[in-house]
């Protein structure tokens, strides 16, 4: 559910495939700026690496003009790959992909203000650009087959961008009517020719080696709506015909990021308990296509930390994966044969490459990522695995005003970690204010990415400790922990932040008579729970937050998710949802409370916020009530991120401080 670390215009890697804005290149970050990387992608023979990339705005967010670049591994050149429409107000580029060759690199784009979106593909060094696409609709996920043929996720006609924490279309009309469905297609004479079919909605696909189809995950009916029930399918790209390979016989088990292995034998995948789409994680399964029927296998069963990326790495019959365990992010090899799984490096650092944490070149043996972490900014690393060097250099100077320790601690038998934040340059007797950020998910959990411009970063500043918890329903701690907070919300996950609060300050440099919380959308909902449940918190800034579980089942967009975390319908077990809801007890209420949220939110819609500021207003406990027009679960405006982040520190100075 409603996970995003787009948030509060804090780290933004998980936009990759999002629309970016393309405008002429600049020589060299502004002074002082921060320079973000977005997406890279490693050419078969390791010497390029083709890059989005541009120096965040003060606002926070994403940029309104990052540029899509070719850069040399070894150093030296970074050549910009420019669009016919760059020459006017600026394009979006989304999906650099490598032909197998390395002889072509296409890529996505939207011109401002339309509707469809065009491909292109150029030579390695950014020339000869041709247009291979013109299209009515979204287009995501550009995917070469081995013989060099192009296969893309495409909309016709989509009513919205793809992904639920994009704003919604404007709800007119016949309410339930039948979407457009997002479907395989496969680029040849200027034309899309469909390769899977008209009434399933796929998410993620893979080319089978023989390039004859595809293996991919999908459901039918509205796509934001039902990727917690998709389904494991091949799919016969000459008929445009789907066959199910695996369905899950748990809805506790969601399916991300499958791969198929070099010879076509098996699927890899990620299963496991997953609140949202776009941030997958869970344990790491092969299917093995020579079984009748097709069993997956664990492979990192009972294992005490979380799989993010999962890949087929170079040596065959092996996956490369990147993992979460407790404070550290690390890479490993699994033998897909004896699940005998091998570290290759670990390390308190994010790395990432858009869709995978590591872009391979197998032909050398070099990989290529993006590296950040919470007092390094982000930079473009390349090398074998574990021996990175640094391709670029551009955040040099930029620096993060923070002091960062890792925290753990038990809470009723669980072994529990997040992260203590503060100010750098505090004397050693300083008893600052500390406010609890609760991540979105609760799926999820923060791993060390580089706080820039944003609601974080400007907390820090105005002198705020931060404490980062990953409770119960976390990643990071194995499969059993992130279950273990299932129809359980608000009450096993908010004692391990209680515990976590607890050991922030006994780690020292905390007053805890100055709390606050803070969180958005599962976030969010904490921090209206919190308010009801205690009254140690001065101040809480909820932003899309969850106020009344029973309405919030008929209200959202993303329904899917529920029946994974309730284990029934609220029409079924409406007591579940009941004893979860921070409307059933705001009587008890009395923390002053801001909320905040996007008009066309559909993962956490904006009656959930104004049902809990109508009741505390009636009830004269201290709160506000923002609707940011226009706006998603995801906030893209500058104005908007602006006045989010000027009101939350406003509403903390004036309670907390």
């Amino acid at each position: 559910m409603c996970e995003s670390r787009r948030a509060w215009g804090g780290p933004g890697w998980l936009a990759a495939f999002a629309l970016l804005c393309l405008a002429t290149l600049g020589d060299a970050p502004a002074p002082g700026a921060l320079h973000r990387f977005y997406a890279v992608a490693l050419s078969p023979d390791g010497t390029r690496i083709a890059s989005i990339e541009a120096d965040q705005p003060a606002s926070g967010g994403d940029p309104p003009a990052p540029h899509l670049l070719i850069r040399d591994v070894a150093g030296g050149r970074a050549i910009p790959v420019r669009p016919p429409c760059d020459a006017a107000t600026g394009c979006a580029v989304f999906s650099p992909v490598w032909a197998p060759d390395g002889r072509h690199l296409a890529f996505g784009v939207r011109a401002p203000g339309a509707s469809g979106r065009t491909l292109y593909v150029a030579d390695p060094d950014g020339g000869d650009l041709r247009r291979i696409l013109a299209f009515d609709g979204t287009l995501v996920a550009l995917r070469y087959a081995p013989d060099g043929r192009l296969a893309v996720l495409a909309t016709e006609g989509a009513r919205k961008e793809v992904g639920a924490a994009r704003a919604g279309a404007p709800e007119t009309g016949e309410i339930g009517a039948a979407t457009p469905e997002q479907r395989i297609g496969i680029i040849s004479g200027g034309l899309i020719r469909w390769a899977s079919p008209p009434d399933l909605y796929v998410y993620e696909y893979d080319w089978l080696p023989d390039g004859g189809g595809f293996v991919g995950t999908a459901a039918p009916g509205d796509g934001d709506a039902h990727w917690w029930s998709a389904k494991l399918y091949a799919f016969d790209a000459a008929r445009a015909a789907a066959r199910l390979l695996y369905a899950p016989s748990s809805p506790r088990q969601q399916i991300a990021q499958p791969k198929v292995s070099p010879d076509g034998k098996s699927v890899s995948f990620i299963g496991g308990l997953m609140s949202d789409f776009v941030n997958p994680g869970g344990d790491a399964f092969v299917l093995p296509l020579t079984d009748a029927p097709p069993r997956p296998v664990n492979l990192t069963d009972h294992a005490p930390l979380t799989v993010l990326t999962l890949r087929w790495g170079c040596a065959p019959g092996h996956l490369i994966t990147s993992f979460a365990q407790g404070a550290e992010t690390g890479i490993a090899d699994i033998d897909a044969a004896t699940g005998v799984s091998r570290a290759l490096w670990s390390g308190r650092f994010v790395l990432n490459a858009a869709d995978t944490a590591l872009s391979v070149s197998c032909e050398t043996g070099t990989t290529a990522a993006i590296r950040e972490g919470f007092t390094a900014a982000q930079e473009i690393v390349a090398g074998p695995i574990g021996a990175w060097r640094d391709v670029t250099s551009v955040n040099s100077g930029v620096t993060a005003p923070v002091t960062v320790a890792s925290l753990d601690w038990t809470s009723e038998g669980h072994a529990v970690q997040g992260w203590l934040l503060k100010p750098a340059g505090i004397g050693p007797n300083t008893r600052l204010p500390l406010i609890t950020v609760v991540h979105g998910g609760p799926a999820a959990s923060y791993q060390p990415y580089f706080f820039g411009p944003g609601f974080e970063r400007a907390l820090l500043e105005h002198g705020y400790a931060l404490f980062l918890p990953n409770p119960r329903g976390s990643y990071g701690q194995g499969e059993a922990f992130t279950q273990a907070d299932v129809a359980d919300l608000g009450h096993s996950d908010f004692r391990d932040i209680l515990a976590g609060i607890d050991a922030a300050v006994r780690a020292g440099g905390v007053d805890p008579a100055r709390l606050g919380i803070t969180g958005v959308s599962y976030g969010g909902f904490m921090t209206l729970w919190a308010t009801t449940q205690t009254r140690r918190f001065k101040a809480a800034v909820a932003r899309a937050g969850i106020s009344d579980w029973l309405s919030y089942y008929g209200e959202n967009g993303i329904g899917g998710w529920l029946l994974p975390y309730f284990g029934a319908s609220v029409y079924d077990d409406p007591s579940v949802y009941a004893r979860s809801s921070p409307i059933g007890f705001v009587k008890d209420a009395k923390t002053p409370t801001l909320l905040m949220v996007g008009e066309r939110d559909i993962e956490c819609p904006p009656p959930q916020s104004r049902e809990f500021w109508h009741a505390l207003r009636e009830l004269g406990t201290p709160t506000g009530f923002v609707i940011y027009p226009g706006e998603g679960h995801d906030y893209w405006g500058a104005a908007t991120l602006s006045d989010a982040e000027r009101r939350s520190i406003a509403w903390f100075d004036r309670y907390v401080r």
